[in-house]
């Protein structure tokens, strides 16, 4: 079994020159937001084992959204078979959203798979994940039911009545989350309290910021602090688990390595790998058994992992029960 070959482009100049590919190959178009990591390589896993042929093109915007602009334009020169989008950003980007359909410089042509978008419906991406109401587009669904995370993290903390959040207004899944919280929590007898990032000029928040927001999400009475959706907060993992530790919080997590590397408590997630594979497979659906994306209903994630960091707890001195301990993935 032959591995797809992978062809970066180099951004923001275009310059890569892939070989030309046989009659008998397709291309798949990769347009990530920070790199290939676990979701990109299990995508490109499950194309190698069904569709060994295939051709990658990977295009990477280095979480610059500037360089999201012409990407469309560049699958299309390309004439790719297919797009595998990575995230939020990127997704709206290439796919546009069900109000941009007569918009041509989204993609309405090329088949398109997503994953990684934290809510595509809410994100006005799709109609619905059973029918995403547009005929080139299908995706992936990997988030945990947020009911599901504050049960879990009462498990740990059984009196928990208040739940920080500090999310990036410019990002739309971070917004989002917040705003699906601010519905949920009250029907769970929890308070939100939720801290906006302020932005600069150009638009981004400040890494210098995290610090100072969770010291004042603690002040104001939480008893934890949960990641939310944000790529700012996941690409500064280490200085919010810093900034939790102390101010004695613990830090709930939907990104498994946020707790593989002793920068949160715990976490309740699907595995990126297997969200990419997931994306593969629906991907080989429509380049190798000839279906229509927009046929297709999102997938969903079945399985979820638990992990639980033991440093962290040790750091705050709060303890998880042992109960919980048995069948979660446990970092020492």
């Amino acid at each position: 079994m032959r591995t797809p070959r992978l062809l970066p482009l180099i951004l923001p100049l275009f310059m890569a020159v892939s070989c030309p590919a046989q009659a008998s190959e397709q291309t798949v178009f990769f347009a990530t937001w920070r790199g290939c990591e676990e979701a990109c390589q299990g995508a490109k896993d499950a194309l190698a084992s069904a569709a060994p042929d295939v051709e990658i093109l990977q295009f990477d915007a280095g979480g610059d959204r500037s360089r999201l602009q012409g990407v469309v334009e560049e699958a299309r020169s390309r004439d790719v078979d297919l797009i595998i989008s990575w995230g939020t950003s990127v997704t709206l980007a290439t796919a546009g959203t069900l109000a941009d359909l007569a918009d041509p410089s989204f993609n309405h042509d090329i088949p398109q798979v997503f994953m990684i978008v934290a809510d595509p419906v809410g994100s006005g991406i799709i109609e619905s994940l059973d029918a995403t109401g547009r005929d080139n587009l299908t995706g992936t669904y990997n988030r945990v039911p947020e009911r599901v995370t504050v049960e879990t993290l009462r498990r740990v903390l059984p009196k928990m009545d208040t739940l920080g959040l500090l999310y990036n207004p410019n990002e739309k899944n971070s917004a989002l989350k917040r705003d699906e919280l601010a519905d949920l929590l009250p029907r769970l007898g929890v308070t939100l309290i939720d801290r906006a990032f302020a932005l600069t000029d150009d638009g981004t928040p400040t890494v210098e910021d995290i610090g100072d927001q969770i010291r004042r999400i603690k002040e104001a009475g939480a008893d934890a602090i949960y990641v939310g959706s944000s790529s700012f907060l996941r690409s500064n993992a280490a200085i919010f688990g810093a900034a939790a530790k102390s101010a004695k919080l613990p830090v709930i997590s939907p990104y498994e390595e946020m707790v593989q590397n002793g920068h949160a408590l715990i976490s309740v997630a699907a595995r990126y790998y297997d969200v990419g594979q997931l994306a593969g497979q629906r991907a080989a659906a429509i380049l190798v058994d000839g279906a229509r994306p927009g046929s297709l209903p999102v997938a969903k994630m079945e399985n979820f992992a638990l992990t639980i960091n033991l440093s962290f707890a040790r750091e705050i001195d709060v303890w998880p029960p042992v109960d919980l301990l048995d069948f979660a993935d446990v970092v020492k």
